[in-house]
């Protein structure tokens, strides 16, 4: 494409295509993020922000907007036993301080990593079904049957990327064994909750967490339970609240209270998948977790998407 300006496309427009898109963005380049949905938007649930990547979101002047719709987590927060006697606190700042892990509505991220964009930047409804490129451009093909030209592309279509064969061979997922039943409650229905604290409760062959969204009117509520691969590795396959409510039966009585409350819950399969051995195949990138798709136990997918970019 010699002659015109550096043109990037971004397959893909989840938190870490956009958070690319306005990086790339700030640098001064051309950048067009093609989404396969009609619309932005995300499931109903919860991410964790940690420090490595708030720090990356101050850099590009979002730390306000992470304050004002996230959630800041407290020193309030514990880790605890499945009867709830306490473990141990959750350290929540640094050496300094600072205290940079805050609870985010994925809907909320999306909303706030797209703002910033110059109108036009996001096309909605690009399926991408094709990649070619030769010694000048990449050709993107789309299922609407339009295409685009692009000096770099950047996958960022996710765990279940198209764009992952071109630059390695196809891998068979590996099923961990477990299975996490994920949802969102409003805080006002446990106002004996603190708005601000994050807790985990452990016990045999299961983990439940809990911590806040939306300055703490939230709560957002993941179950880790043993599963089978009957079970879709799927963020938006419904889950039966009064199966997961059978699965911590007995446990502290504040996950019980919490549980009865539950109308609606998600319930995903969780694979593991084999490091690559390379990102990059020419003019292809693969970032996020179309690049390392990760299990959530650390809660560092979408965060170590932003640091990818």
């Amino acid at each position: 494409m010699t002659g015109e300006r550096f043109k990037i496309a971004i397959i893909g427009g989840g938190i870490g295509g956009l958070f690319t898109a306005n990086a790339l963005i700030k640098q001064g380049l051309e950048v067009t993020v093609y989404e396969q949905a009609q619309e932005l938007g995300e499931v109903g649930a919860g991410i964790y922000l940690t420090p490595n990547s708030v720090r990356h979101l101050q850099r590009l002047g979002l730390e306000s907007a992470v304050q004002k719709y996230g959630a800041r987590v407290g020193e309030g927060s514990r880790y605890y036993h499945q009867d709830g006697t306490e473990i141990a606190p959750v350290q929540v700042t640094d050496s300094s301080g600072w205290n940079a892990t805050f609870g985010m509505h994925r809907a909320d991220m999306i909303d706030l990593l797209a703002g910033p964009l110059p109108k036009g930047v996001i096309q909605t409804g690009y399926e991408c079904t094709g990649f070619e490129q030769d010694d000048d451009v990449a050709r993107l093909t789309f299922a609407n049957g339009k295409t685009a030209e692009a000096d770099i592309v950047i996958g960022c279509d996710g765990i279940h990327s198209v764009l992952r064969p071109i630059v390695v061979p196809p891998s068979v997922p590996v099923f961990s064994g477990s299975a996490a039943y994920r949802g969102v409650i409003a805080r006002e229905l446990l106002p004996d909750w603190p708005a601000d604290v994050w807790r985990m409760w452990l016990g045999e062959g299961k983990h439940f967490l809990v911590f806040p969204l939306r300055a703490g009117t939230l709560l957002n509520f993941v179950g880790f339970v043993p599963g089978d691969t009957k079970i879709k590795e799927s963020w938006t396959a419904p889950g039966d609240p009064d199966v997961l409510r059978k699965e911590f039966s007995g446990w502290d009585q504040r996950i019980e209270k919490l549980l009865r409350q539950v109308e609606q819950t998600f319930l995903w399969a969780l694979y593991d998948r084999d490091p690559l051995p390379i990102w990059t195949e020419g003019r292809l990138t693969l970032l996020g977790d179309a690049a390392h798709a990760m299990l959530p136990h650390l809660g560092q997918g979408a965060n170590q998407s932003m640091e990818d970019a």
